[in-house]
């Protein structure tokens, strides 16, 4: 045995070894963990003792070739012992790997050259129907884990009978067949890692997928060899003698250009026969542009059933907007730009048999994403809009409510006092008049006070300097009463350009929000000077209002600022307030399109 064959052999020993060793940190996967551990044991020690010791390292390669590594191969994924088949295929495959072991010690027709082959066969077919039996009775993780040992398996095992295959009739074992035997062995080292990943993490990659991709190339390749040897064969037949070195260079070239179409054509035949027709990328595209409607739900099962996809998922913001499907292992995620910085993501699963999206699937898709984009954007906005009237009538259903408590509570008991009051001074009149006059003034008393409580309501509804002076001047009125914690009087500028007819909601807010504004000014910014700017830009009512404080902690929302972003987000439209050019600002921009019901109170 050369030197290459040697080493090839040890790294085979050596990969299985710690293949077996990981697998032992699974209970279940003890029972073949243990003989692929120890089969890799005995053929790496059989490499390295071969030299020294070449009856030894046969007995070795042997009991882990013939004994150990079969038994890890019948009773992978997990022992079944009590069933049946796997039972006599255990009894099988140990009774043929001991008679194996046995032989070496045998001489004569029952020797070493007589039984090693036989039990090989044995050894082999029982293996192979076993593991095909398995597949068959087998679901889930089970199916997984056995199709990545049977992928691993057949693979290396053409690879190796490619080799042999090719270096027949070579005289001896020469320094190349060495090398390719080498490496032949070499690469059944993938067997162990394959079994322990099919054991841990099945799911890493479709391994069906791995599959096709192999039967397809093994297919192409015997059938190029099938070809180049029938041309070589019907030349040498025609000519009498062995075709030139030319003749045999057009026949590899013309058996080399049937090799890609071969291919696709075999993809297509096997794909077909394991996983059901694959669609039309162009008629796909076409029925999704068609169907894709304006409800997510249906639009996300619009594209899957025209891509034939098992899965599909729609995502804004890590929030499931709609799913299609059964979910699966596999799945590829792309990017939606819904706009005003939010971002979604479309979700697929990929087909069975699939380790990417086809470019035909990332035609369709690509198509298909703005058209989800646009979509989700509506419903988005949809969402806003229903979330903004339910905030609306809220407000006014949580107004009336406080109506309704101040009127019962505080107006409508003071309104009866009242007619009390009346008919009691109307007994009292005639024999005592001076009691009558009393009466008449607390009556007069109470009217009054019963009159600033129907102002107050009314102005909390809409002050009357609105409706009096207009919205400016209405802000000037207030902002010459307003003065600092110390009592200075606050200078306030107020600018206006020319402003169009507001919305009656609009205008409120604007009140509310600059009033509101110059309070917290005059209170908490330290300075006596303040202004407050009303402008409209792009749509929308500007209110800026500005002090000359001093940069101080950040700011905390309290009645009052919460109050003012309630207005603004009541019209759709926003606040901000803290620290900007040296003191505080607030800046409030309003919708002129706003006819929310809840900013007028």
């Amino acid at each position: 045995m050369t030197y290459p064959e040697l080493v090839g052999i040890a790294v085979l020993g050596l990969s299985t070894l710690v293949s077996g060793a990981a697998m032992l940190g699974r209970s279940r996967a003890v029972a073949p963990g243990v003989p692929l551990a120890l089969g890799g044991l005995a053929i790496l020690v059989g490499a390295i003792a071969w030299r020294a010791e070449p009856d030894f390292a046969t007995w070795a390669f042997v009991v882990g070739g013939s004994l150990l590594l079969p038994l890890a191969v019948t009773a992978y994924p997990r022992l079944r012992w009590r069933n049946p088949v796997d039972f006599v295929a255990l009894v099988v495959v140990g009774g043929a790997g001991l008679f194996a072991v046995a032989s070496l010690s045998l001489t004569g027709p029952w020797g070493r050259s007589g039984v090693l082959l036989p039990t090989g066969v044995t050894l082999v077919v029982t293996c192979l129907l076993h593991t095909w039996w398995k597949l068959e009775r087998s679901d889930g993780t089970d199916r997984r884990a056995l199709t990545w040992m049977g992928l691993s398996l057949a693979s290396t095992g053409m690879v190796l009978f490619f080799i042999a295959f090719a270096l027949d009739g070579a005289p001896g074992r020469s320094t190349g067949a060495g090398i390719l035997y080498g490496a032949g062995f070499a690469l059944f080292a993938v067997v162990g890692p394959a079994m322990y990943v099919g054991l841990r993490r099945p799911e890493v990659v479709d391994v069906r997928g791995l599959v096709v991709r192999a039967v397809v190339l093994l297919t192409a390749v015997v059938a190029y060899m099938a070809v180049y040897a029938t041309i070589e064969g019907v030349l040498e037949l025609l000519g009498g003698r062995p075709p030139s070195v030319g003749t045999i260079a057009l026949a590899a070239a013309l058996a080399a250009a049937l090799f890609h179409p071969l291919q696709v054509a075999m993809r297509g035949v096997i794909d077909e026969l394991l996983f059901g027709v694959r669609p039309d990328p162009l008629g796909a595209a076409g029925h999704v542009a068609e169907n894709i409607g304006d409800d997510p739900a249906l639009a996300l099962r619009v594209i899957r059933e025209a891509l034939v996809l098992s899965y599909g998922e729609l995502r804004v913001e890590d929030v499931v907007i709609a799913t299609s499907g059964t979910p699966v292992t596999h799945t590829r995620t792309l990017p939606l730009d819904i706009g005003d910085g939010r971002t979604g993501e479309l979700v697929v699963g990929l087909r069975a048999g699939d380790l990417t999206l086809t470019p035909g699937d990332k035609h369709v898709l690509d198509l298909a994403r703005p058209l989800l984009a646009q979509l989700l954007r509506a419903r988005l906005l949809a969402d806003q809009l229903q979330e903004s009237r339910e905030q609306t009538i809220s407000a006014i259903e949580e107004e009336r409510r406080r109506l309704r408590r101040e009127l019962h509570d505080g107006l409508g008991p003071r309104l009866s006092g009242i007619a009390f009051t009346a008919d009691a001074a109307r007994n009292t009149m005639r024999e005592d008049p001076e009691s009558a006059a009393g009466l008449l003034r607390a009556l007069r008393a109470e009217t009054g006070t019963a009159i600033r409580e129907i102002r107050e309501l009314v102005y909390g509804m809409r002050p009357p300097a609105l409706d009096e002076l207009g919205l400016i001047s209405a802000v000037r009125q207030q902002a010459e009463t307003l003065r600092t914690p110390d009592g200075r009087s606050m200078r306030i500028t107020i600018a206006a350009a020319d402003l169009p007819p507001l919305a009656a909601a609009v205008e409120v807010a604007a009140f509310r929000i600059t009033v509101e504004a110059l309070h917290n000014a005059a209170r908490h910014s330290g300075s006596q000077v303040a202004e407050a700017t009303l402008r409209v830009e792009g749509g929308e009512l500007v209110v800026t209002v500005r002090d000359h404080g001093t940069v101080g902690p950040p700011w905390t929302r309290g009645v009052g600022l919460t109050s003012m972003r309630e207005r603004a987000e009541e019209l759709g439209g926003t606040l901000e307030a803290g620290y900007a050019g040296g003191g505080g600002c607030v800046v409030a921009m309003l919708p002129l399109s706003s006819a929310g019901c809840g900013a007028a109170w």
